[in-house]
């Protein structure tokens, strides 16, 4: 196990969507490595619960309760966040949602959800706490996507849509901004065994026909998405930019 104490000491994170499923892990994560970890979710006793629960592990810690379809609780949170610590190190855009429905049948509401947190949330939030990284002259941004940024599948082309959108985005988002020495990334989960993939991981004929595509020949573990994670965070990646890097046991190397 590599010892990662101390490796983001003096840095400050904010993980969106972090007061449930892989945000959890990727908050934890970083929290282990030193960071004062900046929990946010939309629901207060939600997030209030994981706060208290990383407090009580002794990791720096704070809470930032906001919808991230908002632009004005983001702005808020933002001069929030500015205010107490005058700076943020690391922002993590990992909110996100799934519904899964033939496309024919998807309602339009759904689809608009899906978008506005996957994708416009990105746009938001980032748009909102950048100014701080400029004035700084540094940060890392990164953005959570999905193998589903390169890959189509039945039932979930609003999903597909928005995470091919993040993979752009981040791009886009790294050619803005590299000049300000502000690195944008992205990591591509594949399944994994979350709240949000309880259904599948249950379900015996998905299981075995995920496990039967997977070269590695399992789900992933959210814990296995930190490495990539604290490497995108730190100075190890200072020359990386606009890359989306997949943690996917294979699947996408072999299709």
């Amino acid at each position: 196990m590599i010892n990662i104490a101390g490796l983001l000491e003096g840095k400050i994170a904010l993980v969106t969507g972090s007061s449930s499923g892989l945000g959890r892990s990727l908050a934890e994560g970083l929290a282990k490595a030193g960071a004062t970890v900046i929990i946010n979710g939309s629901k207060p006793e939600k997030a209030e619960k994981i706060f208290q629960e990383f407090k009580d592990k002794g990791y720096k810690v704070a809470l930032a309760v906001f919808d991230v379809t908002s632009s004005k609780q983001i702005e808020k949170a933002a001069e929030e966040i500015h205010a107490k610590y005058g700076k943020l190190d690391i922002l993590v855009n990992n909110a996100g949602v799934q519904y899964r429905k033939p496309l024919e049948d998807f309602p339009e509401e759904e689809w608009d959800r899906i978008i506005n947190i996957n994708l416009k949330s990105i746009f938001l939030v980032s748009k909102a706490f950048v100014k701080q990284m400029i004035d700084q002259k540094c940060g890392k941004i990164i953005n959570i996507g999905s193998m589903q940024s390169r890959m189509g599948r039945a039932t979930v082309s609003p999903y597909a849509a928005s995470k091919g959108g993040v993979k752009m985005l981040t791009r886009s988002m790294a050619a803005e901004w590299a000049k300000h020495n502000i690195q944008v990334n992205g990591i591509g989960p594949g399944y994994f065994k979350t709240e949000l993939t309880k259904s599948l991981y249950e379900d015996k004929e998905f299981d075995a026909w995920l496990k039967a595509r997977t070269p590695a020949n399992r789900w992933g573990l959210p814990e296995e998405l930190v490495g990539t994670l604290l490497y995108l965070a730190s100075e190890a990646s200072d020359f990386v930019n606009g890359q989306l890097i997949f943690v996917d046991g294979g699947i996408t190397a072999s299709i």
